[in-house]
């Protein structure tokens, strides 16, 4: 299968909507995190819509809210505007309480179309990548770029797992589940790093 030109047209505007966002604590442009979350639905056999809403995943949630699903809608169709919003986890402003939020993302997401399960699996496994990735480079204080913290941050993904691993059972769920079983137990502190 391939790629069709509506799909360069959301890589551009992927790009213009987050140029100035960098990952968390690392200084690499942000798309990269868009483009590998594309890449993982492309390899786990999604379509182009939902690689579409792979790189848009989180234009709404970081870059404009309500205003900029609709553009996305309008540019890029209404299934692409429903994963989108499916991997929204509050449309307030401001934002309700991290741990708050994070609950009833998990409470509903069991409900959501495979479509956009696909694409928030595939962004959950390259956040937990990343995280793990720098936890053993860093240690300990990997865990202060995260609003939940240490504790809230590893519930988060354990809770994640277990929900994917029973409403989209796959290779990818399975990475996830490697992944997050690599996250360090209470009793695992990994001293800091100088």
């Amino acid at each position: 299968m391939g790629l069709s030109k509506i799909f360069d047209e959301a890589l551009v505007y992927a790009a213009d909507l987050h140029r100035d966002q960098i990952r968390k604590g690392s200084g690499i442009p942000y798309i990269a995190h868009l483009m590998s979350v594309s890449s993982r639905v492309l390899s786990a056999g999604g379509s182009e819509v939902q690689a579409i809403g792979g790189l848009l995943h989180d234009a709404a949630e970081d870059q404009g809210g309500e205003a900029t699903l609709e553009v996305i809608g309008a540019r890029f169709g209404p299934d692409v505007a429903r994963i989108v919003a499916d991997c929204t986890d509050s449309w307030a402003e401001p934002k309700p309480e991290w741990r708050t939020r994070k609950e009833a993302y998990l409470s509903k997401l069991p409900t959501k179309p495979t479509t956009s399960l696909l694409v928030s699996l595939a962004d959950k496994v390259d956040n937990a990548e990343a995280i793990l990735s720098d936890y053993r480079q860093i240690g300990e204080g990997v865990w202060q770029r995260f609003t939940g913290g240490r504790d809230g941050t590893i519930w988060y993904y354990r809770t994640l797992s277990a929900i994917f691993d029973q409403a989209l059972p796959s290779p990818l769920a399975r990475d996830l589940s490697r992944l997050v079983s690599s996250f360090p137990d209470d009793k695992e502190r990994q001293p800091e790093l100088i």
